[in-house]
């Protein structure tokens, strides 16, 4: 109860829209998976005191209980800090995710702590276990204590006391065992996360990401599944608008790291914060509403590399076993003789893009350990500019057609410059709009660079980011459409004059770059089935995005979001449209959830 409060204190901003009462209720709802987690924690004393009751001349010293409780209240209190620092970057609470990122790419996770107030977490830990470990010593009677008793007295008690842990870890008596959904009650989810038990909640992630794969998302039959699926990209007409001089071109695809259109003005968001793309927006092809498949690069890349929707919980890119069935655009360019190339001034390890990237047949894989020393410049490694300079060396010495893909960081926490501030202050806004002002600056660079090249005229230049953020204007949760919301820009002199500065409003996702790109180049789609072509006029208009056990559905006019851990809808863009396209944007979204989790464990 003291660390939801400390929760919702620390988010007093998010909570200034509801009621007092309210907020009451989430301890309310919270009191029976908080009584679960209690009932975990009491296992082992138990256990204990059971077998010390069968043995008369047995003692267990008290300082055993007290250290036990002292490490629980230690654990508990540090869960807290970590989950108000992941919650305030993720909105979601702490999961078995954040573990797996540090165990795969440990150095990246640290990094992206950078931005994090480590003064303050520390100051609330230490509060949390001071004040965890004054009340244990009133609430709790550290000596065992062996009752004198008949032994069917003591079966009798150890029936009924092990009996009431299990009803209290299971929740009750009824049918269903605890859930998350038990503590859900509002259409707030900012009140749901309050009310659900952290540490519980942390734990039931773990165990069911060890758990034997089975499909969580599961709402009609499979063959319902994949037959709507289908049909969102059945076309009436297989053609496309070709915006294109050739059919062969070279490409460089720059995946801008946490580049939000709330930082690009032609897609809404701020002025200034990215001038130099409003500019070759002008000069290409932008389409506007295009979403991220989820929240992360490691679901980004795989969607837009290999058309694949995230899976929520899961993330395929870490299963080499389940990766490399994936298809790839990289795959298709090298079967054709394009030279493949991958650009990166971190270490591709992180979250196992490097074995994803020579699965799928990528020639040259350059990253943190290709620079110098001098070039690591950030914590991440090295710069944009020096990543984009390097491109550049190697693109002037490579066999065309290629395909280059390159990856940019700076725009991530803990949002380190090589150059002064654009935007002034320690405001972790104004650092954030500073580290993408460079990043467009350092594009800018590289394509007026680009200009001076041979291979430049025969090049296609696809700038698309890899996930959305909360920042600059931290206005949108995790549920929220607005978060997922990106730029996609082509751009290049392989562009026809009667199409640059078009811009395309149908509606779509990172895993329709695939079948957009090979239209134009009049190579089959077959083996993207989970991508459209945003440049078929026939093609259906929607998207996909997810979170940690929930997604989204977006259709023209709607968007519904679903809460899997609360099996309830918890957004609705539009409470005015009409109800068929309302459930149907709920129908279509719980198809594609269940279809995307189900090819995922064929893989």
């Amino acid at each position: 109860m003291i660390t939801r409060a400390t929760f919702e204190l620390y988010f007093a901003d998010k909570l200034t829209k509801v009621s007092f009462s309210e907020i009451l209720q989430t301890f309310l709802y919270g009191i029976r998976i908080d009584a679960s987690a209690a009932g975990y924690i009491a296992i082992l004393p138990l256990l204990v005191f059971i077998i010390n009751w069968f043995i008369p001349k047995t003692t267990v010293k008290s300082v055993w209980l007290r250290t036990y409780v002292y490490f629980c209240v230690f654990i508990i209190s540090l869960i807290s800090i970590l989950n108000l620092n992941i919650f305030r970057e993720w909105g979601t609470k702490i999961s078995f995710r954040v573990f797996d990122t540090l165990y795969h790419s440990p150095s990246e996770a640290v990094a992206s702590t950078g931005s994090s107030p480590i003064g303050l977490s520390l100051l609330i830990w230490a509060i949390l276990f001071v004040l965890g470990i004054i009340l244990s010593n009133f609430i709790i009677d550290y000596n065992f204590r062996k009752p004198t008793a008949p032994v069917y007295v003591k079966i009798i008690g150890i029936v009924l006391l092990a009996g009431l842990d299990v009803m209290l870890i299971r929740g009750g008596l009824q049918v269903a065992p605890m859930n998350q959904s038990m503590a859900y009650f509002s259409d707030k989810q900012i009140l749901n996360q309050s009310a659900l038990n952290t540490e519980w909640n942390l734990l039931h992630n773990t165990v069911e990401n060890f758990k034997t794969p089975y499909n969580p998302y599961t709402f009609m039959t499979d063959e319902q599944a994949l037959a709507v699926r289908d049909s969102l990209y059945k076309v009436e007409k297989d053609t496309t608008i070709q915006i294109l001089t050739t059919k062969r071109p070279n490409i460089v695809m720059i995946q801008l790291e946490s580049f939000t259109a709330d930082l690009i003005e032609s897609l809404g968001g701020e002025k200034g914060d990215a001038p130099n793309f409003e500019v070759l927006a002008k000069q290409g092809v932008l389409f506007d509403s295009v979403y991220a498949a989820g929240d992360r690069t490691d679901k980004g890349i795989v969607a837009i590399l290999s058309a694949f929707p995230s899976q929520a919980i899961r993330t395929v890119i870490v299963d080499n076993d389940k990766q490399a069935h994936l298809p790839a655009l990289s795959n298709i360019f090298h079967d054709r003789g394009y030279t493949t190339s991958y650009f990166y001034g971190g270490e591709s390890e992180f979250m196992n893009f490097k074995a994803y990237l020579l699965s799928h047949e990528t020639d040259d894989l350059i990253e943190k350990r290709s620079f110098k020393a001098k070039d690591m410049n950030s914590k991440w490694g090295a710069h944009d500019d020096v990543v984009m300079k390097r491109n550049l060396e190697f693109l002037k010495n490579t066999q065309q057609p290629f395909f280059s893909y390159l990856q940019t960081l700076s725009n991530h926490e803990p949002f380190e410059l090589p150059v002064p501030s654009r935007f002034p202050g320690e405001d972790l806004s104004n650092k954030f709009r500073s580290t993408a002002y460079y990043t467009d600056a350092s594009l800018k660079e590289y394509l007026d660079n680009a200009k001076k090249q041979p291979w430049y005229k025969n090049t296609l230049f696809i700038i698309v980011a890899d996930h959305g953020h909360r920042l600059p204007l931290n206005h949108a949760d995790p549920f929220e459409p607005e978060k997922y919301h990106i730029p996609l820009l082509f751009f290049g002199d392989v562009i026809k004059a009667e199409y640059k500065g078009t811009r395309v409003k149908k509606l779509g996702g990172q895993t329709d770059i695939a079948a957009t790109l090979l239209a134009q180049l009049d190579i089959k789609n077959d083996k993207f089935h989970w991508s459209k072509n945003l440049l078929n006029p026939y093609s259906k208009p929607f998207a996909f995005f997810d979170w940690d056990n929930g997604f989204g559905f977006m259709l023209p006019g709607q968007v519904v979001s679903y809460d899997s851990s609360g099996n309830r809808v918890i957004y609705i863009a539009d409470k005015n449209a009409r109800k068929e396209l309302t459930d149907n944007a709920l129908f279509y979204g719980k198809a594609f959830m269940q279809r995307a989790f189900t090819e995922y464990m064929k893989l």
